[in-house]
């Protein structure tokens, strides 16, 4: 995973979040289980799409203890889609700690859930974060 955050600290705390982006290779997804991790990445098209790829278009304090509810755009199967969510971010020293959840409906990135036998797999999936962003 590699990204870039743009943000300012004030007195010890993370006072604005200006923009960023991030990248992540969709190899480095698993499940934990071999046939659903091949599975997972036939369906995904991996080779073709080898990157989920995101871009914070707006970030706006909700409180003063670290809220922001961002706005941006998500990148996956080769569909961009706008995406908003609170997130909490922190300062450690320099460092900036970021920590969010969100759930997707994968068809809405045209990604068609499989049946296994008369079983039918949800399209939600909750994705959790925590990113930490040291200066360069």
């Amino acid at each position: 995973m590699r990204g870039t955050i743009d943000a300012e600290i004030v007195d010890g705390r993370v006072a604005r979040l200006s923009g960023g982006h991030i990248e992540v290779p969709v190899a480095t997804l698993k499940s934990g289980n071999a046939l659903e991790d091949a599975e997972l990445q036939r369906r995904i098209d991996a080779r073709r799409y080898p990157t989920i790829a995101g871009e914070v278009r707006r970030a706006d304090a909700v409180d003063d203890e670290g809220r922001f509810r961002v706005e941006g755009e998500i990148i996956f199967h080769g569909v961009t889609q706008t995406v908003i969510g609170d997130v909490q971010a922190s300062a450690d020293g320099m460092r900036i700690v970021v920590d969010g959840e969100h759930v997707f409906d994968v068809r809405e990135f045209g990604i068609k859930p499989p049946r296994i036998l008369m079983l039918r797999v949800e399209p939600d999936v909750r994705v959790s974060i925590k990113l930490v962003a040291e200066p360069a």
